[in-house]
């Protein structure tokens, strides 16, 4: 709370505004069931206590801080929708220090931090698609903040927004190279020789698994 008192005064938070907890307490706690649940295993049952939910998320890495004018903007984006989130996590550190070509994930030096941005509802929502505009809308006026190219995102918010693969696998490739760019950066093509070799019929395969080279 001292780092928050000093760093951010305005939000005027208190030790009561807090939950601290581990992160399976915290699975446990945004599916829906109380703090006084028992073990992880209530995670198995079938049916959570927020029925079925349906989630729209799209990601964005930012170079450089956000100016306040930008950030009041983003703001009062943010409040037209009821239940909106968004997750900052800053990067810097061990991450900037392991070169961008050693592993698939690249987002390393020169990134400040990450965004998501998040909204979910359940299946007795009227309008999901109104759902869905605001936070494209959201990401839009992002833009000017964020990296640029390309804009980079984060795989595992898998967004179809950004392309997704042909069910002709020869015309993949070219597809791919789009949302590859933004996940992956100069790793893609990498990626894609390597699926080749190992995975050559496509056996593993989604809306944005990496393709085959032909």
């Amino acid at each position: 709370m001292e780092v928050m008192h000093k760093d951010f005064p305005e939000l005027g938070l208190t030790k009561e505004d807090c939950l601290e907890m581990n992160w399976i307490e915290s699975v446990i706690y945004n599916s829906g069931f109380s703090r006084s649940t028992p073990p992880p295993e209530v995670l198995l049952q079938t049916k959570l206590p927020l029925g079925k939910v349906y989630i729209k998320a799209k990601s964005d890495f930012a170079k450089e801080l956000i100016p306040v004018l930008g950030l009041k903007g983003m703001i009062k984006k943010i409040l037209e929708e009821e239940a909106a989130v968004t997750i900052w996590t800053p990067y810097g550190g061990m991450i900037d220090k392991i070169p961008e070509s050693e592993i698939p994930f690249p987002h390393r030096s020169g990134t400040s931090f990450m965004i998501l941005y998040y909204r979910s509802w359940s299946d007795t929502e009227k309008r999901p698609d109104m759902r869905i505009k605001w936070i494209r809308e959201l990401y839009s006026y992002m833009t000017p903040y964020v990296s640029s190219n390309p804009r980079q995102a984060y795989v595992n918010y898998r967004d179809l927004d950004l392309g997704q693969n042909s069910n002709n696998s020869k015309t993949s490739l070219k597809q791919a190279q789009v949302w590859g760019a933004k996940y992956f950066k100069d790793n893609f093509n990498r990626l894609v020789k390597i699926k080749t070799k190992s995975d050559p019929e496509n056996l593993f395969r989604h809306e944005q698994s990496i393709p085959l080279l032909y």
